[in-house]
């Protein structure tokens, strides 16, 4: 009985470990941050440069799960932290929950800042932000912090969908 007791306790911390990895993080509270001073007028080719000013400052960032710092970060904690520094908007935590904020947006009418959304797995979502020229931002598992093509083999056929989030463009 002991036996038994002892596997049933096994199969069941596996199950909760895959699906913590589901949504690419788990439901961890943010530390605050201040608030920068709004800049209205950006045009997208600024907000793709400021995009792009991101990846510099978070390039070498490796993948770490519930990760919300240079020691490690993961898609949605990404995600989180550029909306939260680049334009003062707190999104949720999780990639389950971000892919509930703001508008739908189709494939083809794409912008710099637009949340984009991956099936990478039965029951794994990936999240990234677009930036420019079929080019998005993510935290990847296998190599951290980088720029990807939706165009390649790989995100192409995991695509899923994508979310325009209102934005004050405050860090820009």
């Amino acid at each position: 009985m002991r036996d038994v007791l002892h596997r049933f306790r096994c199969v069941i911390m596996a199950i909760l470990a895959i699906a913590a990895l589901g949504g690419c993080a788990t439901s961890v509270m943010a530390p605050p941050t201040e608030r920068r001073a709004p800049a209205p007028g950006v045009e997208p080719e600024g907000l793709a440069r400021a995009l792009y000013d991101q990846l510099h400052r978070w390039r070498g960032t490796q993948y770490q799960l519930g990760g919300l710092g240079r020691n490690g970060i993961d898609c949605s904690g990404l995600t989180y932290v550029v909306y939260r520094d680049l334009f003062g908007r707190q999104l949720p935590r999780t990639t389950d929950a971000q892919v509930g904020v703001g508008r739908p947006v189709e494939r083809s009418a794409l912008a710099p800042g637009d949340l984009v959304f991956f099936k990478t797995g039965t029951f794994q979502r990936h999240v990234g932000i677009y930036v420019s020229d079929d080019m998005f931002l993510h935290a990847s598992q296998s190599s951290g912090v980088r720029l990807s093509s939706l165009a390649s083999d790989y995100w192409r056929d995991r695509y899923w969908k994508a979310r325009r989030v209102p934005v004050d463009q405050a860090g820009i």
